[in-house]
């Protein structure tokens, strides 16, 4: 089951809309304050966020705010009705569609799926690249200067994260949490494994600068050309 995100402090409108999604084949968590909805926001569980623009804490333009400088989880906003000029500021800031207040809860289920649907065909259709990688997500392969390197699936769901999060730091809790499906635990090196295998098949260095860089304590950080990683102090 995909599992929606809504946060809304409108309690009875978060079982209502529950009520509908659900029996469509979707789970959903809801939450009613901006900073909490942040902290399920990055959490990588949802396939999407439903959010009010009217929020205790962060408000709903903020939460998207800072959800989009971290995250590309598709979001529907909910506005107040004939409030155009906070639907325009939404689109704006990347909201995937928006929906007036109040709303038939089978409208809201129409939207999630054609935003969804949308969201699937882009991820399909993307190549991703960082200075001499290139990721095919069709094909699921790997080139460094155009020559195709062989990754296991899990060296290659490690060098997603890595490289959509270039020149910034990706916690090593979370990649075991989200690519090994398991929490980590005291001495378990099992993820500077696979990072050793990814740097001996990429190369260790790129543009001069160590490719993968382990920030010690927090995770690793992969160079960009524009951004290399900092040397310890």
């Amino acid at each position: 089951m995909l599992q929606i995100l809504v946060v809304d402090d409108d309690v009875e409108l978060c079982e209502l809309v529950a009520e509908y999604l659900e029996p469509d084949g979707y789970k959903v968590e809801a939450v009613h304050d901006g900073q909490t909805g942040l902290e399920r926001a990055l959490s990588g569980e949802h396939a999407l966020a439903v959010l009010d623009y009217m929020l205790p804490g962060l408000n709903g333009f903020e939460l998207l705010k800072q959800i989009r400088s971290r995250s590309r989880l598709p979001v529907v906003m909910l506005t107040a009705r004939g409030d155009a000029v906070s639907r325009i500021v939404g689109l704006q800031m990347g909201a995937d569609d928006y929906l007036p207040k109040p709303f038939d809860p089978l409208e809201l289920l129409a939207r999630i799926n054609a935003v969804l649907r949308r969201s699937l065909r882009d991820r399909e259709s993307e190549a991703l690249a960082v200075g001499d990688i290139e990721m095919d997500h069709r094909t699921r392969t790997v080139k460094r200067d155009g020559d195709r390197v062989e990754l296991t699936l899990v060296e290659y769901s490690i060098l997603e994260k890595l490289l959509n999060a270039a020149g910034t730091i990706v916690k090593r809790e979370e990649l075991v949490r989200e690519v090994l499906h398991r929490a980590l635990s005291p001495f378990d090196r099992s993820m500077d494994t696979h990072v050793a295998n990814l740097r001996r098949k990429l190369g260790h260095q790129v543009a001069g600068v160590e490719r993968i860089k382990t920030v010690r304590g927090i995770g690793y950080i992969y160079a960009t050309p524009a951004t290399p990683p900092k040397r310890e102090q």
